[in-house]
């Protein structure tokens, strides 16, 4: 299953919204903290904002730990953590986030991201 896992996060940090769309279902829709994205659309003017503020933006997922893996669908949670520069300067953070796969046709697509910050009484998670 970290196949799947690692190739999303291979494409996302390519910067090239063509290579996340390529793991995308169609009916993909991502919870961010300040936003919901419903469309594919959305979803690209998220994440090309984002490459935008963030440059060279590195994005991992930590702690995973698989809720549920199947022969059509899987769902993960991790700790994620990102780090780039910012008007130039080193930047850094972590979050939580839920990924749920679906296998359509024999490819795993990602059918839904929740990204929240993490929790005040949670301990972060480092490792890899």
């Amino acid at each position: 299953m970290m196949e799947i896992l690692n190739n999303y996060i291979d494409a996302t940090n390519t910067h090239n919204f063509d290579e996340v769309r390529k793991i995308l279902h169609p009916n993909a829709t991502y919870f961010f903290t300040d936003q919901n994205c419903t469309t594919h659309e959305e979803i690209k003017s998220y994440f090309e904002n984002a490459w935008s503020l963030v440059k060279n933006e590195n994005y991992e997922a930590r702690d995973v730990k698989w809720l549920y893996a199947g022969s059509h669908s899987a769902t993960c949670t991790y700790t994620y953590f990102y780090e780039g520069y910012i008007n130039e300067k080193y930047t850094c953070g972590y979050g939580r986030a839920t990924n749920v796969f679906v296998k359509e046709f024999d490819n795993w697509l990602l059918i839904h991201e929740h990204l929240s910050p993490l929790p005040n009484n949670s301990s972060i998670q480092t490792s890899s």
